[in-house]
């Protein structure tokens, strides 16, 4: 091997600690770290640093003689973390990142630096489902396949919610705060429980599998709020459970690829529903393999800092790679904005009064949706609205978007509504 790669890591707080542990234990042969950088020096971070010279302006790492490698790990969509990385690309020094925020709104920027003559590597197998290879397997192992469709889980906050109100029956705002207090959730949850921290990892994903240039907008986005227990409830009545769902999908009919993150009912029998707690998962279904289901730890300082140091081996290993392999101005696929059609999960408070029943079902039925099946709770002394779910026959997201704006203008008779659609995984 040639002489060692000195790397300058900036952000050294439970992911950044451990790559720093683990790198001075020799666990990448051929990498030495020789700066760092953080907000505060003197913090003990459980790891010896005396020997490592202390940057306070993590910029500079860009421009230091004794930095080859510049590992960026504070985090943000822009600020220092972008600038960091925008100046060592330009000094042509490769960069490993685990910032998903950052690439999927400066996705473009960062291609043009990334993706010159020669290119300059731009790593972040860290930035999407943490430990889970994701962006290897799609770069690497399914090369020279056609994929039709990516669909995962994600995001580990928002599993771990959802898996505990269905194992321990608690509401979304108590599993929550479980989750807060054993560190699967920020404080302010919002990016996670909201979808947007799926969908910003969706938009990476689908750059790699088919060529759609990162933008935000392309994704239909549905965060898991609305979730409430009784929804648990009914999903069990269906032998399903209730998953957020982060799909990228071909259409072939349409045109272009449709992007979505909803909270989706899952047949307990499929892959994605066997996904429980803080992990995540990936099903990548392509020709001529088929499919390929990946499940890992996705979050935690132990499975980002496992990603980190593979991409930190790979460069090493002379195995670095440009952002994308090429420019976003130069990615020609589409984005479609029209979802398939899919059978729905249709939750209505529906007046406990004579009729109310008929008239919902004929209001779905004028609008082009059919009922495959029902489940309706008991009422209860003083209820006025009774919880009625409907599972939906195949149908556009056109025709329902109809039915719920007539069914919510019949407020004598509905007063809430929720729909979710039903995931379709090939047994």
């Amino acid at each position: 091997m040639s002489e060692k790669k000195r790397i300058g890591i900036a952000g050294l707080g439970t992911v950044g600690a451990q790559v720093v542990a683990r790198l001075l234990a020799g666990a990448v042969p051929g990498a030495v770290v020789t700066a760092v950088s953080a907000r505060d020096a003197k913090r003990d971070r459980g790891v010896d640093l005396s020997a490592q010279r202390f940057v306070a302006n993590p910029l500079d790492l860009a421009a230091a003689e004794d930095v080859d490698v510049v590992v960026e790990l504070m985090g943000g969509e822009g600020g220092a973390a972008l600038e960091l990385v925008q100046a060592a690309l330009r000094a042509g020094k490769p960069v490993v990142t685990a910032n998903k925020a950052m690439l999927a709104a400066h996705a473009e920027g960062l291609s043009d630096l990334s993706c010159v003559s020669p290119p300059v590597p731009l790593a972040f197998e860290a930035a999407v489902a943490g430990g889970i290879p994701v962006i290897k397997a799609l770069r690497e192992g399914m090369a020279g396949n056609e994929i039709s469709r990516l669909s995962g889980i994600l995001n580990g906050t928002c599993n771990y919610i959802l898996s505990r109100m269905e194992v321990a029956k608690l509401s979304f705002e108590e599993a929550l705060k479980e989750a807060q207090e054993k560190g699967f959730a920020e404080a302010d949850p919002f990016l996670d429980v909201s979808g947007t921290d799926a969908g910003q990892k969706l938009v990476i994903l689908s750059a790699l599998g088919f060529g759609v240039a990162p933008n935000m907008a392309h994704v239909s986005i549905t965060g898991i709020e609305q979730i409430a227990a009784q929804d648990i409830s009914f999903a069990a009545s269906f032998d399903s459970v209730i998953r957020l769902v982060a799909m990228a999908e071909r259409r072939a009919e349409t045109g272009g690829v449709f992007h979505q993150v909803m909270p989706m009912l899952v047949k307990k029998p499929a892959s994605l529903a066997q996904v429980g707690n803080e992990l995540n998962a990936l099903k990548i279904e392509a020709e001529p393999v088929g499919s390929i289901f990946l499940q890992g730890p996705g979050a935690g300082g132990g499975a980002t800092a496992s990603a980190v140091l593979a991409d930190i081996s790979d460069i090493v290993q002379g195995f670095g790679r440009a952002l994308f392999s090429k420019p976003t101005s130069a990615m020609k696929e589409s984005a479609s904005p029209k979802p398939p059609a899919s059978e729905y999960y249709l939750r209505l408070a529906l007046a406990d009064k004579p009729g109310s029943m008929a008239k919902a079902t004929q209001i779905l039925a004028e609008n082009g949706v059919s009922i495959e099946e029902v489940v309706q709770r008991s009422s209860q002394a003083g209820d006025r609205f009774l919880p009625v779910v409907f599972i939906t026959h195949h149908c556009e997201n056109s025709a329902l978007r109809a039915a719920l704006e007539a069914l919510q203008s019949q407020q004598d008779i509905c007063n809430e509504v929720l729909a979710l659609p039903v995931f379709a995984e090939e047994m």
